[in-house]
């Protein structure tokens, strides 16, 4: 049955009314019968009375119903008598009634003007490099901690992140570096087939999956997967209190969970950086012999002649460079995630965009300084 409503003004009761409830009041019934004209047949009444006798289910449109209408008889100078609701809804009103809606505690932001917005982003920017440049500081003193032989953290765990930030990342670097040194070689067959040069599309691939591609497309992967890890193990460490019982313990959570992490990542990245090379000039050759008749041999060979050793070495540069990047934003993150579920989410959110962004600056130093150096 439908919900509606009913008015009854007693006889003999000047300036009272009764609102009486029937049907189901339940959010899949739609708006009560009767609401529209509730305003006009309460004109001049001083007392409002409610009646449930025929009521059936309910859930909370009935409250959120109520609510709005004894606030707004309040305002016209209304008393209202809610002794003949059910004892749930009464109990509702009143928890409603008991904690007022806090003015002023949401925001959107939408009344902000552009420079308060701008403000607050510097400010934020400040102080999130303050935090980094101060966790910097950390890690570094927990390697010379490690150098000293007096860094206290378990030897399990690093070859656990071993296992977890290297082997087991092998099939997505497969995947991403194959396809990357395929498009690669579809890329450049199209401009070099217009000179007849389809066998210097060896040469591109190599180079650039051996040079810098390789690289950076491990270490987005691993920001994405590792760095994202780090970031929302160590914040739920955090909003357990867990990081806080080990400060307790005299243990330092940097030696204890952030050195493990960091030289895993940095002894991993530059042995996948390598894999995934392999793996692209595989993809630019599974093109050249399918799609331009190029053979193996004339492949193989044209990659050797390309590629020299500084590549190589910079290709490994890229990677170390990476791998403290990105388990430094994971860990950082994580370290000073709140102590919220959402926090984490957020954590790992800003691990991933601080690593990936990390990754690209760089990329763009270090091909600078390469190309100042000449190599």
């Amino acid at each position: 049955m439908a919900a509606r409503i009913e008015v009854e003004i007693p006889a003999g009761a000047a300036g009272e009314a009764v609102i009486h409830l029937a049907g189901d009041w339940t959010l899949g019934s739609g708006p009560p019968a009767g609401a529209d004209a509730l305003d006009s047949r309460l004109d001049g009444v001083a007392r409002v009375g409610f009646s449930a006798a025929a009521l059936g289910a309910w859930d909370s449109m009935l409250p959120v119903f109520l609510r709005a209408l004894c606030r707004a008889l309040a305002e016209r100078g209304v008393v209202v008598d809610r002794s003949g609701l059910p004892e749930g809804a009464q109990r509702l009103l009143a928890l409603a009634d008991a904690v007022p809606a806090r003015v002023g505690g949401r925001r959107d932001g939408a009344g902000q003007r552009f420079l308060e917005r701008l403000g607050g982003d510097t400010l934020a920017f400040l102080a999130t490099a303050g935090r980094m440049l101060a966790f910097l500081g950390d890690a570094v003193l927990a390697l010379w901690a490690l150098a000293r032989g007096r860094a206290r953290f378990r030897f399990r765990d690093f070859l656990a992140v071993v296992q977890e930030a290297g082997a087991e990342a092998f099939p997505i670097v497969s995947l991403i570096s194959l396809l990357v040194g395929m498009i690669l070689a579809f890329v450049g067959a199209v401009q070099l087939q217009l000179f007849g040069a389809e066998l210097y599309v060896a040469s591109l691939v190599g180079i650039s999956m051996i040079r810098v591609m390789g690289a950076i497309m491990t270490g987005i992967i691993m920001a994405g997967r590792t760095g994202a890890a780090f970031a929302a193990r160590l914040g739920t460490m955090q909003v357990n209190e867990e990081i806080d019982a080990l400060r307790t313990l005299g243990i330092s959570p940097m030696e204890f969970l952030v050195l493990p992490r960091l030289l895993a990542l940095v002894l991993m990245l530059p042995l996948l950086c390598v894999y995934a090379d392999v793996m692209g000039v595989l993809g630019g050759l599974l093109v050249a012999v399918g799609v331009l008749d190029i053979s193996v041999a004339q492949y193989m060979a044209q990659t050797w002649a390309s590629v020299r050793p500084q590549d190589l070495w910079i290709g490994l540069v890229h990677g170390v460079v990476f791998g403290v990047l990105v388990a430094l934003a994971g860990c950082m993150h994580g370290m000073h995630c709140g102590r919220s579920a959402s926090a984490v989410g957020d954590a790992t959110t800003s691990a991933v965009v601080t690593g990936i962004v990390a990754i690209i600056v760089a990329t763009a130093v270090i091909t600078v300084v390469c190309n100042v150096l000449g190599v």
